[in-house]
């Protein structure tokens, strides 16, 4: 989805799809002036105990706007994305980022689980990819 696609999130799935009213209730009460941070969308995902992707969905389903990226890469104002290229990447970190490409990009899900694996921030993750030239895509709650 682009910003061209704004407030037609709904748009991505199948017209007849519907929201469990608690977890409505649940990202209704998360989002502020139609907005949903990511953090909160995956604090949601477990105490509801379910994916982050079916979260997702029901944001797109009730039309609200994901932001604040936990990988710095979308929803911070004007600047867009926040996260910055890395002045080095450690081989570490580099040669599992390399095993976790898929057709040459990294999911946002991998990149978590790099950062939980080596036990750094997930934004270091996103900050290597940005030096190593490498997309992430796509995130997990279905925003780009």
């Amino acid at each position: 989805m682009t910003h061209l696609d704004k407030g037609k999130y709904f748009k991505k799935h199948p017209e007849d799809s519907t929201v469990d009213e608690g977890l409505k209730e649940e990202i209704v009460a998360q989002a502020k002036e139609n907005d949903i941070a990511c953090s909160k969308a995956e604090e949601i995902a477990g105490k509801k105990g379910m994916t982050i992707g079916d979260v997702g969905k029901a944001i797109d389903i009730l039309n609200i706007n994901i932001v604040e990226c936990q990988l710095g890469l979308f929803g911070y104002g004007e600047k867009k994305k926040i996260v910055q290229p890395a002045k080095d990447v450690a081989p570490e970190l580099k040669k599992n980022i390399e095993r976790a490409l898929q057709n040459g990009r990294l999911s946002c899900a991998a990149a978590w689980k790099i950062a939980t694996d080596l036990n750094i921030p997930r934004m270091k993750v996103c900050a290597a990819c940005e030096t190593l030239k490498i997309k992430i895509k796509p995130c997990q709650l279905g925003a780009f």
